[in-house]
């Protein structure tokens, strides 16, 4: 797996559904229907899906030891690209996940975000998704330099180390002041739009 493919739609991605159903949560027919329809949105193909019940999430993987061995024959079987949780991880267990699994784990929140930037139309709508998607990535990245690029490494993927996170990490938090300010301009612009059409009157014909 490239490092860029990481941020790269799961549109056409052969996909496992995974959830995992706490205490808090009800259990009901079908625990894994909305999760289903999402991942269709995102124009995945569902080739698996598994669930578990359990009394707290496990701190390290979400789902227990067990079901994670479980989860990872089934992936290889399928020779799924991605598993999808309808849970929302943590880095450090998205990042744990992957190193058991072999491929790339995406929580509830990052499938919506991906939904989102495919329908993105306007150019505020582009930017509004891509700022929520650095700020969501920012945590993230030690998990995707340290043991991603070395899932499938290849020529310039090896060993980026410590260097590369902390230039990585000052390009997307620069990239979001930006993104920050360009939203902020255009909110003002349209602000000012509205008060000018307020210094004229509004005439209705009837007939």
């Amino acid at each position: 797996m490239k490092e860029h493919d990481r941020f790269e739609s799961v549109v056409r991605e052969r996909a496992v559904l995974v959830r995992v159903v706490t205490s808090e949560g009800s259990f009901v027919d079908d625990p894994l229907e909305e999760l289903r329809g999402l991942a269709t949105t995102a124009g995945t193909v569902i080739v698996g899906q598994l669930t578990q019940r359990r009394p707290v999430p496990d701190c390290t993987t979400y789902l227990g030891h067990g079901k994670v061995a479980e989860l990872k024959q089934l992936v290889e079987s399928v020779e799924a690209d991605v598993v999808i949780l309808d849970n929302d991880l943590n880095p450090a267990q998205t990042r744990n996940l992957e190193k058991e699994l072999q491929v790339k784990v995406i929580d509830r929140t990052e499938l919506i975000l991906d939904i989102f930037a495919s329908n993105a139309r306007t150019h505020e709508a582009r930017l509004s998704v891509e700022l929520a998607q650095l700020e969501y990535s920012l945590p993230r990245l030690k998990r995707l330099w340290t043991h991603l690029s070395r899932i499938k490494a290849g020529v310039g993927m090896r060993g980026p180390g410590e260097k590369q996170l902390e230039v990585d990490r000052r390009l997307v938090e620069k990239r979001i002041t930006d993104l920050r300010g360009e939203l902020r301009a255009i909110e003002a612009r349209r602000e000012r739009q509205v008060a000018a059409r307020n210094d004229h009157m509004t005439v209705s014909l009837g007939g």
